[in-house]
């Protein structure tokens, strides 16, 4: 499986960064005049519900764009794991609380997609943990989650988090945790765990969230968006 991997990698990664640069320049639209680039919610298989937090996505672009001075496309897209679209996107987020599957072609998708320079934060909505850590071995089997320390620059790019992820919603009395996956050095993909972080992002009528949690969580979103953005 590994051999299989790394010589389909060595094979396609001079191509796939061809192809991210060209195809990056096709995200950028204008809106008012003002150039913008668009970031994406991934669709996948499997029954979970891909499609929760209809409003954390536009809610956390319009936060960075106010405050870190971002132009991101107020209305994100909707992009399949296994699409080559998924390469006009330098951000991708998944979230979900059920079952989630990749077949061979999208986890080949998702990690050339990562590997050519693309990001993935990954929000457990609350029963995603055992789908998506399948899922993600299917696409990194020689990886493993890493929980990330709060020193990382992820919890203080724009905003200071000295004790890591915000706690927005109770579940199992856990505490956050946030992982990685890091390949020769770069994190591709961000992790949150037992935090429902893009919960907060919604309007705070969808689950009475307070409007600190809310700021809280997207404090932490636009952390991550301008980690992302800096690289």
């Amino acid at each position: 499986m590994k051999k299989s991997y790394n010589k389909t990698y060595i094979s396609s990664k001079v191509r796939a960064i061809i192809l991210v640069i060209g195809i990056l320049m096709t995200a950028v639209v204008t809106v008012n005049g003002q150039s913008t680039i668009k970031i994406a919610l991934i669709k996948y298989a499997g029954g979970g519900d891909w499609y929760a937090n209809p409003t954390s996505l536009p809610n956390l672009i319009e936060f960075c764009n106010e405050n870190l001075g971002t132009t991101i496309n107020p209305e994100p897209a909707t992009v399949e794991v296994g699409s080559t679209d998924i390469y006009a996107y330098p951000f991708v987020h998944l979230t979900g609380h059920g079952n989630i599957q990749f077949n061979d072609e999208e986890a080949q998708n998702l990690r050339t997609y990562l590997l050519s320079g693309g990001f993935l934060h990954i929000d457990d909505n609350y029963g995603l943990d055992k789908h998506i850590r399948v899922a993600m071995k299917k696409v990194f089997p020689e990886l493993e989650f890493v929980e990330l320390p709060f020193t990382h620059p992820i919890y203080h790019s724009k905003y200071k988090f000295p004790d890591g992820l915000p706690k927005i919603h109770e579940h199992d009395n856990k505490p956050p945790q946030g992982f990685g996956l890091i390949w020769e050095g770069r994190l591709i993909c961000f992790y949150t765990y037992e935090c429902d972080l893009g919960d907060g992002w919604e309007h705070t009528s969808v689950h009475n969230d307070t409007q600190e949690a809310h700021l809280q969580a997207l404090k932490m979103g636009a952390n991550i968006i301008s980690y992302v953005f800096s690289r």
